[in-house]
């Protein structure tokens, strides 16, 4: 490949990931400097996003203040709310079995408040029969009172928990197109592509348009969902199926409103453990966003609409039968490789899995900073950089596949076979039964994520685990555990602050009102 300077990027596709992607590359390579690279999206005038990604996870948050992106125009323009937690309702077992605890919280503060890990005392019952999430952290509570992350004296991006939002998908993508061509100089073209021409070593050349033309460029982003124009149907990249360890293949999705009289919004992602799958409910400023994500091997279509119904009819009534669903068609696993020649996938071209811990905005965001914190100053670095990009992004897929069917694999539902059906090992990556295994006598440590680029990291594990009763018995290595009285302390120290936030912080609405109303301070 010729030793040439890269000079322009075109990316096809818009949505979320097409103008986060846009975005990145533009701040980081400088597009508004005469010396920059100037970068391109394409965007067809009559192609509607997915538009269901409305969860997100922190890093979202450090992603806006990076961008430059003020907190208080994203709450007011895209419809945004707090979220702390991701609450399981009915993961852990079948309604009439267990002791009436079948629910619990993977929220976003990491546990302790110290550098002294307190998992291990908790499993060593220092923590007075607490739950794990309760003993070690005040969110849980914070999440179950209703109460928001912050007060309106914060700063942008302040807070006394950890927090990420839930938002409207097609408001964000909006606000991020706004911001990327006003401020970090993004050219914009709403024109149709019709056919992407190659070199005669196979590179991408250019994209013929029905408007513009033909639109040449040195690298080029495929952001065109699940159709993959570029990657898969002219590049030929192949992609894995995924979905003999994660089988949900389909969502329905409804935009509903609040029940009458009752306008909180939650602060944490609900997921409802159903039949053959599970239901998301989010709450948005004016609205709910819900969906009902499950596998067509183990129920009809017919059938999972009657599920989703009856889920959404306590809270609205009749309007549960009037409600229009969308239905999605999900295809479950990843590219073969993510970076080929001249080429990267982003966004639902990458790949995809189900939503259960928003894993798809997450990715698609951690992989549009890398390509951009790592992209090239010439053409013949393509080879080099291309085998680390696809190293660790098919590392963070596989992590992530792990981490979603470990949800799957410690329940004890037996009231369907999509279920039962989970906890088959035949359907579990061996990498998960692997440290399933270590951690049956020791607590997951950071050595077990060796990787910079991990997506879930030891307490994310945490919570999950011992919120769905893992066993970790560590009796016999209890010696090794010599701080129980500060432990002790620390725990208690968690139950006072837990007490304390809960008279400080206000009702999430109330937050979001005041904070659409007066703004919040800037950094």
């Amino acid at each position: 490949m010729a030793d040439q300077d890269i000079k322009n990027i075109i990316i096809v596709g818009g949505g979320t990931a097409g103008w986060l992607s846009a975005a990145h590359l533009a701040k980081t390579l400088k597009s508004n400097h005469p010396d920059g690279i100037n970068v391109t999206l394409i965007e067809s005038p009559d192609i509607p996003t997915i538009g269901v990604g409305e969860g997100t996870v922190p890093q979202m948050r450090e992603s806006l203040q990076y961008l430059g992106l003020s907190e208080t125009d994203f709450i007011r323009e895209c419809n945004v709310t707090f979220k702390q937690s991701i609450k399981f309702e009915g993961w852990l077992h079948t309604a009439s079995k267990g002791d009436g605890q079948n629910s619990y919280h993977h929220v976003f503060d990491y546990p302790s408040v110290s550098s002294l890990d307190l998992t291990p005392y908790w499993l060593l019952d220092k923590a007075k029969e607490l739950s794990y999430v309760d003993a070690v952290t005040v969110q849980g509570k914070i999440c179950d009172l209703g109460l928001g992350p912050k007060l309106i004296t914060h700063k942008e991006f302040d807070g006394f928990t950890n927090y990420a939002y839930h938002l409207d998908a097609a408001k964000f993508s909006e606000f991020l197109t706004k911001h990327a061509v006003n401020n970090l100089g993004v050219d914009r073209r709403l024109t149709k592509v019709v056919d992407i021409m190659l070199h005669d070593d196979g590179s991408v050349k250019s994209v013929r348009t029905d408007s513009e033309g033909e639109l040449e460029a040195d690298f080029f982003v495929d952001c065109t969902g699940f159709s993959s124009l570029i990657m898969e149907k002219k590049l030929g990249v192949g992609f894995i199926d995924k979905s003999d360890v994660l089988f949900v293949d389909h969502a329905l999705a409804a935009q509903v409103p609040y029940p009458k009289n009752d306008d909180a919004i939650p602060c944490a992602t609900l997921s409802s453990a159903q039949e053959a799958g599970w239901i998301w409910d989010i709450g948005l400023s004016d609205r709910r966003g819900t969906g009902y994500v499950y596998s067509s091997k183990y129920s009809s279509h017919e059938r999972a609409e009657e599920v989703f119904r009856n889920y959404l009819r306590p809270t609205i009534g009749a309007l549960a039968d009037e409600l229009t669903c969308r239905s999605i068609k999900m295809k479950i696993g990843y590219r073969e490789k993510f970076w080929h020649k001249n080429c990267v996938a982003i966004g639902l071209s990458q790949g995809f899995v189900e939503p259960l811990e928003a894993t798809g905005l997450l990715i698609f965001d951690a992989t549009a900073r890398m390509l951009a914190e790592q992209f090239p100053a010439q053409k013949s670095s393509f080879p080099a950089v291309a085998e680390r990009f696809n190293a660790l992004v098919n590392n963070a897929w596989e992590r992530v596949i792990d981490f979603v069917k470990l949800h799957y694999y410690l329940s004890e539902r037996d009231d369907h076979s999509f279920w039962t059906d989970n906890r088959d090992k035949n359907s579990v990556p061996e990498s998960l039964l692997k440290h399933l295994e270590i951690w049956k006598s020791g607590c997951p440590s950071a050595y077990d994520f060796p990787s910079r680029f991990e997506v879930f990291t030891k307490e994310n594990y945490y919570y999950i685990l011992y919120g769905m009763h893992f066993n970790t018995d560590i009796k016999r290595i209890k010696y090794r555990y010599q701080n129980s009285e500060k432990a002790e302390k620390e725990f208690q120290y968690i139950q006072k602050l837990t007490v304390e936030l809960s008279g400080t912080l206000i009702k999430h609405r109330d937050l979001i009102e005041r904070i659409k109303a007066y703004g919040l301070q800037k950094l």
